[in-house]
Parts: C-alpha cells; structure tokens; sequence
C-alpha cells in the first residue's frame, strides 16, 4: 500500500525548492589583467590594468590580485601577459637601495649616533638586511633597510 504525504509536507518542500531557485548566485570573483605586457623589474601602473569578472570558481585562488589599487607602484617579478590573471607571488614591492648607488648608512646607540656613506652590494626593499661597504675605509657590513631609504646598523 502506497503512502501519500500529507499536502503540508508537498508544499514545504515546493516552498524550499523555489527558494532554492531564486536564491542569488555566488558573486562573482573580480580579478586583475594586465592590457599590455609587463615585463620583470618593471614598475606596476593602475593604467595597465583592468577589472574583470571570474566567470568560473577556480580552487585555490586567494593570492590574485583582486584590485588596481593592490598592485599600483609595486614591481613586476616575472613577465605579466595581457588578460592573464596576476597571482601576487608575481610582484613584489620597489628597491629602496638599490646595488651601487650610495646610500646614508646609521648606527645609533644611547643617544650616541654615527652616520656614513656607503654602497649597498644588492638592492633590497624596506626590511630586508643589505650588505655595504663603506666609501672611505673599503670596510663591508651590513644593516636594514628602513622606510625612508636609509640602512640602520647594529652593534654585533
């Protein structure tokens, strides 16, 4: 014998089917492209960009870049393609001391402060250690780079 589900039963079940039917799709995802080739070591430029929508969800997507905003003055650290997706593993942020050029190199210590010349034997951006020689005396060290440019030298 056949067992007949009561009408409330149906109509819950209708009800949640159709909200389930008319519940909004996903967003979708918005990325960024570049509209022209750019290559390793170049500078980013919002105007080299553009928005545009991730028809398909994709696994494992949050390291691309999402906005122009995000990667607007940072550097290219492999060639970026014309309407390819730019994970942010593929940029980084600008040298601040680049290899060569001579830069002010500061050791402070209890009100004590020395500050010299030197050359940095490798660019870095801000945070990262930088060996040095020093102009007058030849002498290699290193220190941080700081935000501003300058190398803060530490006591051993």
């Amino acid at each position: 014998m056949k067992r007949l589900l009561p009408r409330r039963a149906i109509l819950t079940g209708l009800v949640a089917g159709l909200t389930f039917l008319a519940a909004p799709a996903q967003a979708d995802e918005r990325v960024v492209v570049p509209t022209q080739v750019i290559y390793p070591g170049e500078t980013i430029y919002a105007g080299a960009l553009k928005e545009m929508i991730l028809n398909r969800r994709k696994r494992h997507t949050p390291d691309l870049a999402r906005s122009p905003q995000q990667l607007d003055g940072k550097v290219a650290r492999r060639t970026l393609l014309p309407g390819r997706m730019i994970s942010l593993s593929s940029i980084r942020e600008p040298h601040l001391v680049e290899r060569g050029t001579e830069v002010t190199a500061v050791f402070s210590d209890n009100g004590l402060i020395i500050s010299t010349r030197a050359v940095p034997q490798q660019s870095a951006g801000a945070g990262d250690m930088v060996k040095l020689r020093n102009m007058d005396s030849g002498t290699t060290f290193s220190g941080i780079v700081m935000q501003d440019g300058t190398v803060r030298v530490s006591a051993r």
